[in-house]
């Protein structure tokens, strides 16, 4: 193992206390007894059911979007696919609430999109739909820049041998691309949905909070938040129990490929 200063201990503790801290804090709140009937509710079940329908909806958009878009930027060496990577990361650092802004004027009744598919009776903002674009937008990168990444660095050669012995490129990306990206696509495919299931700023500027339409599970937790601290301390907890099951996932995923 290589060394370190020891003075790298300090802020290592306290880096590690800040991230665990605040959430033992939180489980320390939960009521245990009441979880079971809190988890039960009407309101925690209609939010818990909402968010899996988006959440697996968003995420098998992801798939099938993010997939050959990875796959077009890591074989371009064109100046164009430079471009395109960095509009790619874009919904990663930008402000949640102005990522619903723009969809919501784009596919909101008014929109871009939105305002041609009204005449024709096709509603899309405030609506499960606009929850599950609204998803899609923020998760894609996700998988994209994982996948990207290592599409790049592995799988080139094999492409090559592949496509010298007469195989279409088509059958290659399924029978040589496909299985040797699979630890990134699966670890890139648990980010995405993670990321999805956590969405709240653009979900509530694009979608509305519609019980039973439009409102996962932050969006419960955040009304709750001071009518009912217990249902939302229960509902934080589930979150944080998938987000560290999907966290746990992608990290093991590559290792495990690399035995």
């Amino acid at each position: 193992m290589r060394g370190f200063p020891r003075w790298a201990w300090l802020p290592f503790v306290l880096g590690c206390l800040f991230l665990v801290v605040p959430l033992l804090g939180m489980v320390s709140r939960v009521d245990w007894l009441s979880l079971p009937s809190l988890l039960t509710s009407e309101r925690a079940v209609e939010a818990l059911r909402l968010s899996l329908l988006t959440c697996v909806a968003s995420t098998l958009l992801v798939l099938v979007l993010g997939v050959p878009l990875a796959l077009v930027l890591a074989r371009t060496r064109q100046w164009w696919a430079d471009a395109v990577r960095t509009l790619v990361t874009v919904p990663m650092v930008l402000p949640p609430v102005v990522a619903g802004l723009a969809l919501l004027v784009t596919f909101g009744r008014r929109g871009l999109i939105g305002a041609p598919l009204s005449v024709l009776g096709v509603e899309i903002g405030f609506t499960t739909v606009a929850v599950i674009l609204a998803q899609t937008f923020v998760a894609l990168p996700y998988l994209v820049v994982s996948l990207d990444g290592a599409l790049r660095t592995t799988g080139a050669a094999y492409e090559e041998a592949a496509a010298h012995l007469g195989a279409s490129p088509s059958r290659t990306f399924w029978r040589v691309t496909l299985p040797m990206a699979a630890p990134a696509l699966g670890s890139g495919t648990a980010l995405a949905f993670a990321r999805a299931l956590g969405e709240f700023g653009a979900s509530i500027t694009f979608a509305g909070s519609l019980q039973g339409v439009t409102r996962t599970l932050p969006m419960e937790i955040y009304l709750l938040r001071e009518t009912d601290s217990s249902l939302a301390l229960a509902l934080g907890l589930v979150l944080v129990g998938v987000a560290v099951c999907i966290v746990a996932v992608s990290t093991v995923l590559p290792k495990v490929a690399q035995r």
